[in-house]
C-alpha cells in the first residue's frame, strides 16, 4: 500500500514541529516533507521539541513563490498549511503578506499541484469576540457558571465569526478560501482547524488562559485525523481543543466528523 505523501508548510514551527513529529513517527503510513522560510526551529520551540529534516525532504522558502510552491506541492496528497505570523500584534504589512498573499499562494498552489486535500491552520482567535462581549460564553471561559440554568452550551464553528485583532481578521480569510477551493469541481478538499493556545513545553504564558489550551500532541493528533479523513469531508471547520475544564468551544464535530477524541486537559493549570 502506497504511503500517503503530506508536506506541512511552517515545519519548523511550534506547531508544524508537533505535527511532523506526529506523522515521521508512522514512516510506515506517511512520507511526510516540509517547507519553511528559514531551516532552523522558530523561537517559540523549546530546544528538546526541535526537529531536523532530510535536505531531500525539505524545500526553505517563504509563500511569495507560487512556482516553488506548486513544485513542492506536486505528487503530494495532502498540503497541512501552518506557516502564518501568529502575531496579534503585528502590522498589517506582514501580516498582509504572509497571512493574505501567502495563504492564498498555498491554497492556489496546491490546487494548480493536484493536492487532494487541505488541512489548514485557524485560529481560536476568530471567535474570542464571543469571551470577550457576549453571554454565557464569556461566563462559561471565566469558569462562573453557577448562575447559568442547564447544559452549558458550546459554541458551534457555523456561528458567525468574531475576531477583535487583525491576525484573526487573516484567519477568517483563510477559512474563506477554504470555502472557495472546495466548491470548485476539482478542487481539493479543504478543513480549517481553528488552533486553541498551542505552547512550549505545553505551559500556559498567561495564568487564567486554560480554557484556550491545546496541547501539541491534541493538535497533532487532530490534523492527524483530519489528513484521515473520509474523501466525502469536503469542507469542514473544527475547533482545536483540549478537553478543558471551562471548555466554551464545540468539539463534538470533529469527534462525529473525523474521531478526534482529545487526549490532554487543562487540569494541571487548576489549583
Amino acid at each position: 500500500m502506497a504511503k500517503h505523501s503530506v508536506l506541512i508548510t511552517g515545519v519548523y514551527g511550534l506547531v508544524g514541529g508537533a505535527i511532523y513529529k506526529r506523522l515521521i513517527g508512522k514512516s510506515d503510513v506517511y512520507d511526510v516533507y516540509g517547507l519553511s522560510r528559514r531551516n532552523r526551529a522558530s523561537e517559540r520551540v523549546a530546544d528538546h521539541e526541535t526537529i531536523i529534516l532530510p535536505e531531500e525532504k525539505f524545500t526553505q522558502s517563504d509563500l511569495s513563490d507560487m512556482g516553488v510552491l506548486v513544485d513542492a506541492f506536486r505528487g503530494k496528497d495532502t498540503v497541512v498549511h501552518m506557516a502564518a505570523n501568529p502575531s496579534g500584534e503585528a502590522g498589517w504589512e506582514s501580516l498582509e503578506k504572509t497571512n493574505i498573499q501567502g495563504c492564498y499562494h498555498v491554497f492556489e498552489a496546491a490546487y494548480q499541484a493536484g493536492v487532494k486535500r487541505i488541512v489548514y491552520a485557524s485560529t481560536i482567535q476568530v471567535s474570542s469576540g464571543y469571551i470577550k462581549f457576549a453571554e454565557p460564553y464569556k461566563s462559561i471561559a471565566k469558569g462562573d457558571v453557577e448562575g447559568l440554568n442547564g447544559e452549558l452550551p458550546s459554541l458551534k464553528a457555523d456561528e458567525p465569526t468574531w475576531p477583535i485583532n487583525l491576525y484573526a481578521a487573516t484567519k477568517v480569510f483563510a477559512e474563506s478560501l477554504g470555502r472557495v477551493y472546495s466548491s470548485k469541481s476539482d478542487g481539493p478538499s479543504c478543513i480549517g482547524i481553528r488552533i486553541g493556545w498551542v505552547a512550549s513545553r505545553d505551559e500556559l504564558p498567561r495564568k487564567g488562559a486554560s480554557h484556550l489550551f491545546c496541547s501539541q500532541r491534541d493538535i497533532a493528533k487532530l490534523v492527524e485525523c483530519c489528513i484521515q479523513a473520509e474523501d466525502t469531508v469536503r469542507c469542514e471547520i473544527f475547533y482545536g481543543m483540549s478537553r478543558n475544564k471551562h471548555l466554551w468551544t464545540d468539539i463534538e464535530r470533529a469527534r462525529e466528523m473525523v474521531g478526534y477524541v482529545p487526549d490532554d486537559d487543562d487540569s494541571r493549570f487548576h489549583d
